[in-house]
């Protein structure tokens, strides 16, 4: 059995009202232990509702959600279980410090988690280390410290409770390029060393494309595909016609064939796409 099982799933907001809305319509999907899972679809496709019944902060209307081999919703105890399991961070997860330094924020999940100060401690020193937040800021206030460094003290204090399952709704919002490309990075060193699950939500088909072992695609509150990285992305016009962006190296890629060059356009690897672009044009000034 996979470690997240989830069968015909489904949420509606305020259901029985006359505004009632489906947000997740009939979803079934499982994922391994040590994926790397990008979560894509248009505004309102119904991403940022999936992943949040992940951990149980909302309750699916129908269905199941399974991990580790158990419905999160069998009982209260099990419900609390897997809200310490699965780690969920926000958009602007900056936005929900509160603590008057960055180490009792970094602190206040393990503390709830009932760790000794020996085990807080070597938890958030830990954090700090995949996230490369320096001991010198610990004391600080986290009001004082920069955007990114905020955001960085935010994810610490999820990593600090060690979750199987980490889920990221758009970690990178609001980042310059470099600020993303830093963090993504950190994230994805951790993932490596803990081989935990990681699934993210993002806007970037460049970074989904980078980092992802595997890609769940949303469309109009159902799971239109849930595919490697390779048999998404060649799928480079439909995800057009979704409405969905894709990788930079793809859309010159499509450019290129559309202008009477031979190339893969399903490449979204940015040294493959080198390759395959300097043998298109090189072809195509001998013809």
């Amino acid at each position: 059995m996979s470690f997240i099982e989830l069968n015909n799933v489904s949420f509606t907001y305020q259901k029985g009202m006359p505004d009632e809305k489906t947000a997740v319509k009939n979803v079934s999907l499982s994922i391994d232990e040590g994926q790397f899972i990008g979560v894509i679809g248009h505004t309102g496709s119904g991403k940022s509702t999936l992943i949040q019944m992940l951990n149980g902060l909302l309750k699916p209307t129908q269905g199941e959600v399974i991990i580790d081999g158990c419905d999160i919703w069998k009982s209260t105890e099990q419900i609390l279980k897997t809200r310490f399991m699965v780690g969920l961070v926000m958009q602007y997860p900056e936005y929900q410090l509160f603590e008057e330094t960055v180490y009792k924020d970094i602190a206040f999940g393990p503390k709830n988690m009932g760790l000794t100060d020996q085990e807080i401690n070597e938890r958030i020193n830990e954090a700090c280390s995949y996230l490369s937040i320096s001991s010198d800021v610990l004391n600080k206030s986290p009001f004082d410290l920069s955007g990114g460094q905020k955001r960085r003290v935010a994810i610490a204090g999820i990593l600090a409770m060690k979750p199987k399952i980490l889920v990221l709704d758009e970690p990178t919002a609001g980042l310059d390029p470099r600020g993303r490309r830093e963090l993504l990075e950190l994230i994805n060193q951790y993932h490596k060393k803990e081989n935990n699950i990681v699934i993210f939500v993002s806007h970037s088909m460049d970074d989904v494309a980078l980092y992802s072992d595997k890609v769940l695609v949303m469309n109009q509150s159902q799971l239109y595909c849930f595919d490697t990285v390779d048999n998404v992305f060649s799928q480079a016009e439909t995800l057009h016609q979704l409405g969905l962006n894709i990788p930079g190296v793809t859309e010159i890629l499509l450019l290129m064939k559309h202008n009477g060059f031979d190339v893969d356009t399903s490449i979204y690897d940015i040294d493959k796409a080198t390759d395959a672009i300097v043998n298109a044009i090189q072809a195509g000034v001998k013809a």
